[in-house]
């Protein structure tokens, strides 16, 4: 029987595939004797709290991100590290459609005006939005997430386009990510925080998007320069933006949230309960199944 220490919420249902092995609720480094870690993918795995348990020797994440966790010291040990990213995919590719569709059609600011009284009634030239049905989405990253958006938008007739660092052999392959951005109308990011990809939509990027052109960000904060997106909804040079992510939770940055034109969530892409309990279960059962294959 193995001790696993859990950093994530004791749902007993979702951590039955780990029934017989001992279960300590705790933070990471808390548990000296423990020689697995369940965690979400926010719980902060440091080097500290690494060496704090020595006998270590796996980490399940009950998510997709790894950013939490010191990589370095991880591989150092040669502790194993497995995710359940499968499990919110779905989910997660809802949020970036409702995204697209709330920042489009600028629903936020088409309700504040309504919830404030400022609502004269139907008019002509109010609250011009974009259409989403028939535009150019340009998807960046073109994993699970990104695929399963593009399955959502061929329901609007988008002519869908992606880009991804090697070809995908799909249709819509764009090999130059300057070229995606200047052909589309929507651009949805979904692509891992790397140091190749930290700050990669900055302020010539967003330009050529354009002042028609709608961002949606539901990967990593830190992929978007956040004080050029601000800059660039603030004058016009973008029509607008819908975000999920930032870049250092959960604080924001004053000029992101005073930007008009945009939608901002608190990081809840995979935030229904069928799925937060499907990602605890998933790790939960890659865990058991490492644990059985090394005891």
């Amino acid at each position: 029987m193995a001790r696993v220490l859990v950093a994530t919420p004791m749902i007993a249902e979702s951590l039955a595939p780990l029934a017989g092995h001992e279960l300590v609720a705790g933070e990471p480094g808390s548990d000296a004797e423990a020689v697995a870690l369940l965690c979400a993918p926010t719980v902060a795995v440091t080097a500290g709290a690494l060496a704090e348990m020595p006998r270590l020797r796996a980490i399940a994440v009950a998510g997709a991100g790894t950013d939490a966790i010191d990589l370095d010291a991880v591989a150092a040990r040669g502790i194993e590290l497995l995710s359940a990213g499968e499990a919110l995919v779905e989910t997660t590719a809802d949020l970036a459609f409702a995204l697209i569709l709330a920042a489009s059609r600028m629903m936020p600011e088409a309700e504040r005006t309504l919830r404030a009284g400022q609502w004269g009634g139907w008019g002509f030239m109010d609250t011009l939005g974009r259409d989403v049905h028939g535009a150019t989405l340009g998807i960046v990253g073109y994993g699970r997430i990104g695929r399963a958006v593009a399955r959502r938008a061929a329901g609007f007739a988008m002519d869908v386009r992606h880009h991804a660092r090697t070809p995908t052999g799909e249709p819509g392959w764009t090999a130059e990510l300057d070229e995606l951005l200047s052909i589309s109308d929507i651009v949805s990011l979904h692509v891992p925080l790397t140091d190749s990809t930290r700050g990669m939509i900055d302020a010539r990027r967003i330009g050529l998007i354009g002042p028609r052109g709608v961002l949606v960000n539901t990967a990593r904060g830190a992929v978007v320069d956040e004080y050029a997106l601000a800059g660039a909804l603030e004058r016009g040079e973008l029509l607008a933006a819908g975000l999920d992510v930032y870049e250092h939770e959960p604080l924001l940055k004053p000029e992101l949230l005073g930007a008009p034109r945009a939608v901002l969530l608190p990081h809840i892409g995979s935030a229904t309960d069928v799925t937060r309990r499907a990602m605890l279960a998933l790790a939960a059962e890659r865990l058991a199944g490492f644990l059985a294959a090394s005891p």
